[in-house]
């Protein structure tokens, strides 16, 4: 069998479920050459090999292949935003449906339980977090995070919510983590959640063709209740959000029609 990366495409496709033509082909070889780099080997095809023989290699795969980029509160201007401008106009008496998807550590899905704590009891939160990678998600239902990623949460919110367990290292408090509810969720293949009031997915389309950008963006429409609002990050926008029934209503936050 030849080593070639369309046939690499399709074996992993089989192996793992993970379809690597959704995402830019440039990116995702220069992280697979890293990964065959580290494990000693010469090609797609020994590598195809090492997953078919060990299967902590293909966790190793989806962990290394998927971008975990997360910070609490990441871009603190685009969460003022969110508390005074959005979560405001989405409440309701029985609180609000949130989808934090591609979630990574937990940052995000706790930065926004933390956030929604200022305008409603803790009992009437609820978050729904997703990512395709069930090992960082074993670290997202641990709670433990660095110093660092905590740069960008308010005094108050360290205070109240967080317990210092070794020197620079925090845990977070159970009664967020009750709020919390994290799934395995492919977004290119699994049904998605519905009657969403509010979803977050940041700085991860990025990585995907705009093919697999346009199915997911209608996606998240369907899955938004009729004026919910879609949360992006940076270094990413809808181009034609009409074609999806969305309104930007500002830098990133885009309105359910």
């Amino acid at each position: 069998m030849t080593d070639s990366y369309d046939s690499f495409k399709k074996q992993i496709h089989l192996l793992t479920g993970v379809d690597l033509d959704s995402y830019k082909e440039n990116q995702m070889k220069r992280r697979l050459d890293s990964l065959i780099e580290r494990n000693g080997l010469k090609g797609y095809q020994d590598y195809i090999c090492l997953l078919k023989s060990d299967k902590a290699k293909i966790e190793e795969f989806i962990s290394f292949m998927t971008i975990n980029v997360s910070e609490f509160m990441r871009n603190t201007e685009q969460w003022d935003y969110l508390e005074k401008n959005i979560i405001p106009t989405l409440l309701k008496s029985e609180g609000i449906k949130v989808w934090s998807a591609a979630c990574a550590t937990g940052d995000e899905p706790y930065s926004l339980v933390m956030l929604l704590s200022k305008f409603l009891p803790l009992t009437k939160v609820r978050v729904f977090a997703t990512d395709i990678d069930r090992q960082i998600l074993l670290k997202a239902r641990d709670g433990i995070y660095s110093a660092k990623s905590l740069k960008g949460v308010p005094r108050e919110f360290i205070t109240r919510y967080f317990k210092e367990t070794d020197p620079g290292m925090y845990a977070i408090s159970e009664e967020i983590k009750r709020c919390v509810t994290f799934r395995e969720h492919d977004l290119l293949k699994d049904p998605y959640p519905i009657g969403c009031d509010l979803i977050l997915c940041r700085n991860v389309l990025i990585y995907f063709t705009n093919e697999a950008k346009n199915r997911i963006y209608s996606g998240f429409s369907k899955s938004l209740n009729k004026g919910g609002i879609l949360f992006l990050g940076n270094t990413e926008q809808i181009l034609y959000p009409q074609e999806f029934n969305f309104t930007l209503i500002s830098s990133f936050f885009y309105k359910k029609q």
